[in-house]
């Protein structure tokens, strides 16, 4: 059994404890008041009340440390050196049309540097966690990226353009030319699950861009501690700052990163 470090103990308790709810909020989706924050991205009674309960429960445990979350205002480090990155429903799109496909996603970072991550489906119970230079796992199951080695076998996530965000040219090329040379191109609605996957070996690569921390943070960490490779499409590393996320093992996100070069130059 994987043993999970103090940091890590302290995040599963505050996504397992915000998850109940979430869970009797799923079954009455319907019922839901809703309000628009913005085009294409909404948001619910059911995501401030979960990110409450996170923030409450994760600043209780370590109140010197600082909060990055969707929803609220960030809160300063009083250490200086501490911040959760918090998403509460990350695919809350797909929450409020009662497609059960969503997770709580939470991150640690340390000086600038993500530590830890967890991503917690609810309905499902499957937490992967991870640890910096410590692995990644699927409750006690230790995760790798899928060893798939040619673009013709793989399955690949993405994520589509969405109201308010229209596709770029660059973007549709890129589609193309993946729906081209792939077995299959996935669009689930919750990159931190996307991430998840890719770690776990089910996605072959994911990637999207206009992402958030908050989107990401966890899902970053899962996947290169199961051995795989994460960067910008350019091959750049600064992922956190740009939301522009490329993510597999190291060949199949070699022969992206060319496909996606390639494809670019026609757009």
């Amino acid at each position: 059994m994987a043993l999970k470090s103090a940091q890590i103990n302290v995040m599963q308790t505050a996504a397992r404890k915000a998850a109940r709810a979430l869970v009797r909020d799923f079954g009455e989706v319907e019922n839901l008041q809703v309000s628009r924050k913005g085009p294409g991205d909404f948001v619910s009674k059911a995501d401030t009340r979960t990110e409450h309960i996170l923030s409450e429960e994760l600043l209780k445990a370590r109140p010197d440390f600082g909060l990055l979350p969707e929803e609220g205002e960030e809160v300063a480090a009083r250490d200086g050196r501490h911040r959760w990155i918090i998403d509460p429903i990350d695919g809350t799109t797909n929450f409020l049309h009662g497609i059960p496909h969503f997770a709580i996603s939470l991150a640690l970072e340390q000086d600038g540097n993500i530590v830890a991550g967890v991503v917690y489906q609810p309905l499902t119970d499957e937490l992967y966690w991870a640890e910096r230079g410590a692995g990644a796992y699927l409750n006690d199951r230790r995760l790798r990226v899928s060893a798939r080695m040619q673009l013709e076998t793989c399955v690949v996530g993405t994520g589509l353009a969405q109201i308010g965000r229209p596709a770029t040219p660059h973007y549709l090329a890129e589609l193309q030319a993946t729906m081209s040379n792939v077995a299959a191109v996935r669009r689930l609605g919750a990159a931190s699950l996307d991430l998840a996957y890719v770690a776990a070996g089910r996605f072959d690569a994911f990637w999207e861009t206009g992402l958030a921390a908050w989107d990401i943070a966890a899902g970053v960490l899962l996947v290169r501690e199961a051995g795989g490779v994460v960067s910008r499409r350019d091959g750049s590393s600064d992922v956190m700052k740009t939301g522009d996320v490329l993510a597999g093992n190291e060949a199949i996100h070699g022969r992206l990163q060319r496909l996606f070069r390639e494809a670019r130059k026609t757009a």
